[in-house]
């Protein structure tokens, strides 16, 4: 599986911004998606994930009520909707795959190249 992030640019706080991963291969139905945030200077962290299916979806306690992760298997993608942005979610974002049920862990099998969020005050 590949995985392509895109969407990510310069907001002011209070903003929103949609992201996308775009996978390739035919079996992107059968993973769990997850997207990781890496801040200058801090370790990669877990923001959202959705299960295969997009009936469960899991989110870190610093984004719950303002990102929304979702999926369309026809299209083969992952978003994250990102609402009422602050400048902490400033981060390279980074879409993930993996078989496996949702992890917070990031432990994923494949990755995308991230995609750079930038929030200004």
């Amino acid at each position: 599986v590949q995985l392509q992030a895109s969407g990510g640019g310069l907001v002011q706080a209070g903003g929103s911004l949609r992201l996308s991963c775009a996978a390739s291969g035919r079996t992107f139905s059968s993973y769990t998606m997850g997207w990781f945030r890496q801040a200058p200077g801090k370790e990669r962290e877990f923001v959202a994930a959705i299960s295969w299916s997009g009936g469960s979806t899991y989110y870190a306690d610093s984004v719950k009520g303002r990102f929304t992760i979702s999926r369309d298997n026809a299209k083969n993608t992952v978003y994250l909707q990102m609402t009422s942005l602050k400048p902490e979610d400033t981060a390279v974002y980074y879409c993930a795959a993996r078989l496996a049920p949702y992890s917070d862990y990031p432990k994923y099998d494949y990755w995308g190249q991230g995609t750079l969020v930038t929030v200004s005050s």
